[in-house]
């Protein structure tokens, strides 16, 4: 191989981004980032709807090696997000091939074949998947949605030429993007009809306005306080049952305190421990459902009518506005159809439970590596964490290729075995393990979450381990 390898990078979320602003730290110039939208940004670029804002403090929704001491708030909100990933984006501009949608990656003859959807290819030494956990949908599949009558659209990709005022607003869902739009919405509409199958645990935001700049120093102990925070609440989640009780009764305090009314408490109690699904932070949640114009429906959906929506008791909830709060489907982490060595069909191998060796690498996959792969999401913590450790380990692959020559690294069948039975024999027993949510599969598999805290994974990452791969000299 030459001595600088070329990289492609699929996406231009925190993940693409972190890893093309890596590889130009390291003095990496030839790499290519394929985007297949016309700006950068991921999921901040996507999801504009009302009130979208981070659930992590923005001092450690940033990289490290480019923080920004200018948010305006502790809790950032979409736009202002965006607008960092533009700028901390500038310096690779020139290396982002916009509208560059990838349906296919092949490896073959000691290097990759990277497909787009135009007809055309891009040739790479090295291939990284950074197209993330949370830019595919989730529709549900209920029956009569054809015949509404009115505007149907996902939070996801809301649709702003929808005017809200004065009108009947159905919700399904009352996951992490419904507790930040309804709250949002609510004022402006004439009626929310809020539709939830399970209550979430919800926690108080501490958010606030900041005022001015951060200092360097200020803000270096800000990003390490939150961190620690954060690997405090995963503790707390994954230690067990005490730990959980700690969070589960902090919620409780939450209700208490938001709604007084006893009947609608009752219906936002969450029959599920906490941290078995996604635990939510929100001042204005339980407040928006308590307001005159929002009903809060727990009986089953049992179709959409022309008008709104029917639940199982036979009562026709009208609407004029159908938006889905149902989140994404998280079981793809790679492109559409990636070929390895000797035609090895990636989605064949996964065989409906991807896996990879610290949920970067997979063996019969020379020099691919996946950013936010398999079970590297967090339950408390902020991805950006896993997401910079994933960077530093592709730029040390990338590195090793150059310095040696070699054609390609490719992890070893046996450690990438070892390290998912230790992998699933730690999440069974885990948190996540007891309930239906989407951080399983349908099998029952837990294929997103990282089972321990950030701090082992830094750990585990920190340096390239060659012994744990087969290093070929020829492709």
């Amino acid at each position: 191989m030459r001595a600088d390898p070329e990289v492609v990078v699929v996406g231009a979320g925190f993940g693409g981004l972190g890893v093309a602003l890596s590889l130009h730290r390291a003095g990496f110039r030839r790499f290519t980032v394929l985007e297949r939208a016309d700006g950068v940004g991921g999921v901040w670029r996507d999801n504009t709807y009302p009130g979208a804002a981070c659930d992590v403090p923005s001092s450690l929704y940033s990289y490290s090696f480019a923080p920004n001491p200018e948010w305006p708030r502790r809790y950032a909100a979409q736009p202002d997000i965006l607008a960092y990933l533009v700028r901390a984006s500038a310096v690779v501009r020139d290396r982002i091939r916009f509208g560059a949608d990838v349906v296919a990656a092949r490896f073959g003859g000691g290097r990759w074949r990277v497909e787009l959807a135009d007809g055309r290819s891009v040739g790479a030494d090295v291939l990284v998947s950074a197209v993330g956990q949370l830019s595919r949908p989730l529709v549900p599949r209920i029956s009569g949605v054809e015949r509404f009558e009115g505007p149907v659209f996902h939070s996801a990709r809301w649709d702003h030429a929808v005017d809200l005022r004065g009108r009947r607003v159905a919700v399904v869902g009352t996951g992490a993007s419904a507790v930040q739009f309804v709250p949002a919405i609510q004022p402006r509409a004439r009626a929310v009809t809020v539709f939830q199958r399970t209550a979430p645990h919800v926690l108080p935001k501490p958010d606030a306005v900041r005022r001015g700049a951060a200092r360097p120093v200020a803000s270096r102990a800000a990003r390490f306080g939150t961190w620690l925070a954060g690997e405090a609440l995963t503790a707390l989640l994954t230690s067990g049952p005490v730990g959980r009780g700690v969070v589960a009764g902090l919620a409780a305090a939450h209700r208490r305190i938001r709604v007084p009314d006893r009947d609608l408490r009752a219906r936002v109690r969450p029959t599920t421990r906490a941290g078995c699904k996604r635990v939510l932070f929100s001042n204005d949640w339980y407040p928006a459902l308590r307001a005159p114009n929002v009903e809060l429906v727990t009986e089953p959906i049992a179709e959409v009518t022309a008008y709104g929506v029917r639940t199982r008791d036979g009562r026709e909830h009208r609407a004029d506005v159908l938006v889905w709060g149902t989140g994404f489907a998280v079981a793809d982490f790679a492109l559409p159809r990636v070929t390895g060595r000797d035609g090895a069909d990636l989605a064949e191998v996964w065989a409906g439970r991807p896996r990879a060796h610290l949920g970067m690498c997979v063996p019969g996959f020379p020099n691919l590596f996946l950013v936010y792969g398999p079970n590297t999401n967090l339950g408390g913590n902020s991805v950006l964490t896993m997401i910079e450790a994933q960077c530093r380990y592709v730029v040390a692959a990338v590195r090793h290729l150059a310095a040696t020559g070699a054609a390609s690294l490719e992890v070893r069948a046996d450690v990438a075995e070892r390290f998912d039975a230790r992998l699933r024999d730690r999440l069974a027993g885990g948190v996540w393990a007891g309930c239906s949510s989407w951080y399983r599969t349908r099998d029952g598999s837990i294929t997103t979450n990282w089972p321990g805290l950030t701090w082992e994974y830094l750990r585990r990452t920190r340096r390239l381990r060659l012994a744990d791969h087969l290093v070929r000299a020829e492709g």
